[in-house]
């Protein structure tokens, strides 16, 4: 079991050198920094919504990437590997990482149709970031417009078409304790939003017995299932990992058992 954070992604990198190249190119560079810190300038100071920046993308990729290694030791296919786009894991966890990074970089201009915004930002990027990395110009294609399809599908109407992206959309609703909820929220604004989210304390994942993925969400007040109705629920219904998850919350020491029912 592992609790979601943003120390996360660094269990991770340690398992391959060039997830660990990705992650030190993606950090290391201006462009990218800038705009995940002008995402916040734009959701945090100006619309006083909760972080969109780099301490939400280092804990949607170490998710992910936990999610990753929980499917593939439950022998899922995954979809970029059945298509041909990714060929090995490390490609699709590449594809995991650059979407981390790059799915709400679209509020660096505004929050207003972010997602697809974001894809019109981050296609030169990620296509310089996987050059970078050493893949030749056609594989680079195919990964970057993978990764592009993760940004622009985390969009609540868009349904996801690929495992890869499902678990991109679901690691984004998972960011979600300590008031880090992410339906956006005024803060300072004490509305159902707000109390909601501050109601959970963290989120577990593992390995499930009944479904691949377990998810623990620990509560202190049961305000916190508006969370997961208007946030996880419709995450989940648009992607494809709806036979894959089973989700329980705690609370005052119980353990009740909230999807699938």
């Amino acid at each position: 079991m592992v609790t979601i954070s943003p120390n996360l992604v660094y269990k991770h990198l340690s398992s391959s050198p060039q997830l660990k190249s990705a992650f030190q190119l993606i950090e290391g560079d201006d462009e990218i920094v800038e705009l995940l810190r002008m995402s916040n300038i734009m959701a945090v100071s100006r619309l006083r919504y909760n972080d969109h920046g780099i301490v939400h993308a280092r804990i949607v990729a170490g998710t992910a990437l936990e999610l990753v290694d929980i499917l593939n030791s439950s022998n899922i296919v995954f979809t970029t590997l059945r298509d041909g786009t990714a060929r090995t894991l490390d490609d699709i966890k590449i594809i995991m990482l650059l979407s981390a990074y790059f799915h709400d970089i679209g509020n660096s201009v505004h929050r207003t149709q972010h997602e697809l915004i974001g894809v019109i930002i981050a296609k030169d990027i990620i296509h310089r970031i996987l050059k970078d990395l050493g893949y030749d110009t056609k594989r680079a294609i195919a990964l970057r417009q993978e990764i592009l399809h993760n940004i622009y599908s985390t969009a609540y109407d868009v349904k996801c078409l690929t495992i890869e992206c499902s678990i991109i959309k679901l690691s984004d609703g998972l960011d979600m304790s300590e008031g880090r909820a992410r339906i956006p929220y005024r803060l300072g604004k004490m509305d159902m939003h707000a109390v909601s989210a501050l109601s959970i304390k963290y989120v577990d994942i593992e390995k499930g017995v009944e479904k691949p993925i377990k998810i623990i969400v620990h509560m202190s007040e049961i305000a916190g299932l508006f969370q997961l109705e208007e946030v996880l629920l419709p995450k989940i219904k648009t992607g494809l990992l709806e036979d894959y998850i089973e989700i329980f919350i705690e609370n005052n020491g119980r353990l009740i058992k909230f999807y699938p029912l």
